[in-house]
């Protein structure tokens, strides 16, 4: 019971994923080509998104479900790690054609060939987390 609010929003995200078509990997691929608008319009849909929501949580500080402030660390501005990060993401994408979220979608959808990109994303995840504090930042 205590994980139902999770299945429930996974579902719907799930839901969301597979009737927007942000799944697939043809659409992937046409944005990657530059043949189509629909992947850029869902992408910057949510980052537009997501600027409104930090505006307002920082205009009228906000707190999350348990009370707590919601803070924002300042980062320090290295180019080179967000070109790198970036580039490394950008092109696990292009290869595989799905990104973490639609990848469970696409297995979800019956893609069982995902199975085999799920698992090198836990790996690669895990690896992160071994070497995490050796890489700069």
């Amino acid at each position: 019971m205590k994980f139902l609010k999770f299945l429930i929003l996974g579902t719907l995200f799930g839901i969301v994923m597979a009737k927007s078509e942000a799944f697939s990997w043809f659409r992937i691929q046409e944005m990657f080509r530059f043949q189509s608008f629909h992947m850029y319009g869902i992408i910057g849909t949510g980052v537009t998104l997501g600027v409104i929501g930090v505006a307002l949580i920082k205009k009228y500080k906000l707190r999350d479900i348990k009370g707590n402030p919601i803070l924002f660390y300042p980062k320090e501005k290295s180019t080179a790690r967000y070109l790198i990060g970036g580039t490394i993401f950008g092109l696990g994408w292009a290869l595989s054609g799905a990104c973490p979220g639609p990848m469970v979608v696409n297995i979800g959808y019956g893609y069982m060939a995902m199975i085999i990109v799920f698992v090198f994303a836990i790996i690669g995840t895990y690896l992160f987390g071994i070497i995490k504090n050796k890489l700069p930042h």
